[in-house]
């Protein structure tokens, strides 16, 4: 049996997309999007959520045709032909394989700083092993997750406009960063939204897909919007964009400065709940994605084994967490994944060209053009070294496909 098994229906994939996108991104992706927009943070909130929203429609359109696991790598394959497909899933396996590290890492920070990398460790081993157990199981931690990171949100932002340090002026005071701080933003923040394709990279685990995929995604998408948009308004109230810009932990820092002291702690932990929630949802992706990559050949084949009883790609979840746990446990890459927000824009780019393809009409074509110059325009704002990093990372896989091409018999 090579088939993954369809256990998720609507809800438990709304919660999985959330999981992913109500991360720790937005404990974190909002200093350094304010620093780069200044007053037009909100601004470039709505454009990343306008791009997200183009490439969740082409990403939902795309699952129905193809409910398999892999997302974009098996959409480009598909409908661009096979270096397309491949280039997007080699950008998304080597950037989102960081981003768990980073992630790891991250709940390490926030639960005991001084053994940050045992605690990444030790996270990524557990996950790794609820992922084993199957996907019904990985749902029902992301379940609750998920509710006990919005009940903080939902605290900080009560605590911040409850305040009397709030004022509805700060939302729009200040300077701005011009164009291309509002573009550099919005990709900064684009990140943050990203997490819905895991909806659609989970599609050969979805039941009935045809219905449930495109239910789904806009609808984790749009609950990800308001609480975001909320956050972001809620601390902006309190901070404006200059104290936001200069906050390390900005959702902690407007609490605080909200007259809430003691509401720290809670700020903290619901932070490494959001950094697991994310890695939990970062770990699935990228196993699936390896998953179909090993069923054609591009990633060693006992990669595509399919647990007899869990019905998961165990080897797959293994390697991914073997390799993520030795990244935690001996490198800093919390600083050096700038070019992921370039290799996930590069990614919906993709998926946007895949959808292009299809036969949808002048709306169809609206929207995916619409999602394909945003993620081209979104990934060239990002700053300079994430650029050129994101560009080597595509580069390489470029010249292992090339020389797997040549070397590689034909059958």
């Amino acid at each position: 049996m090579t088939e993954l098994r369809r256990s998720l229906g609507v809800f438990d994939a709304v919660v999985i997309g959330l999981g992913a996108m109500v991360g720790a991104g937005i404990f974190a992706a909002l200093g350094p999007a304010a620093q780069a927009a200044g007053a037009g943070l909100l601004p470039a909130l709505g454009l990343a959520a306008v791009v997200a929203y183009c490439n969740a429609t082409a990403s939902a359109r795309l699952a129905v045709v193809y409910p398999a696991s892999g997302g974009t790598y098996v959409y480009g394959r598909e409908r661009l032909g096979p270096f397309w497909g491949y280039l997007a899933g080699w950008g998304f396996v080597v950037g989102k394989t960081a981003s768990c590290a980073a992630m790891a890492l991250t709940v390490g920070a926030y639960v005991w700083p001084g053994q940050a990398h045992a605690v990444a460790v030790a996270a990524v081993v557990a996950l790794t092993a609820v992922n084993y157990g199957g996907m019904q199981k990985s749902a029902r931690v992301t379940r609750v997750i998920v509710a006990a990171v919005l009940a903080v949100l939902a605290g900080v932002v009560a605590v911040c406009l409850g305040s009397g340090g709030a004022d509805w002026g700060r939302l729009g005071a200040g300077a701005t960063g011009g164009l291309s701080g509002l573009l550099q933003a919005a990709g900064l923040l684009f990140f943050a939204f990203a997490g819905y394709a895991r909806i659609a990279t989970l599609g050969e685990e979805v039941r009935d897909p045809e219905r449930t995929v495109p239910r789904a995604v806009p609808l984790a998408l749009g609950i990800a919007l308001v609480v975001y948009a909320a956050v972001a308004v809620a601390v902006l109230s309190v901070l404006g964009a200059g104290g936001l810009a200069d906050a390390t932990a900005p959702l902690a820092d407007a609490v605080r400065a909200a007259g809430h002291p003691g509401l720290v702690p809670v700020v903290r932990a619901g932070a490494a709940l959001a950094a697991l929630g994310s890695l939990l949802a970062l770990i699935l992706g990228v196993s699936r994605t390896t998953l179909a990559m090993a069923r054609d050949g591009h990633l060693p084949r006992q990669l595509a084994a399919v647990h007899p009883r869990f019905r998961v790609p165990h080897h797959a979840e293994l390697a991914v967490g073997a390799v993520v746990a030795v990244l935690a446990a001996t490198v800093d890459v919390r600083g050096a994944i700038g070019f992921s927000s370039f290799g996930v824009l590069v990614y919906y780019a993709i998926a946007n060209a895949s959808a292009w393809t299809l036969d949808s009409g002048v709306k169809g074509r609206v929207m995916t053009g619409t999602g394909l110059s945003g993620c081209i325009l979104l990934a060239f704002a990002l700053p300079t070294a994430s650029v050129l990093t994101g560009a080597a990372v595509l580069a390489l896989g470029a010249a292992v496909y090339g020389a797997r091409r040549r070397f590689t018999p034909s059958s």
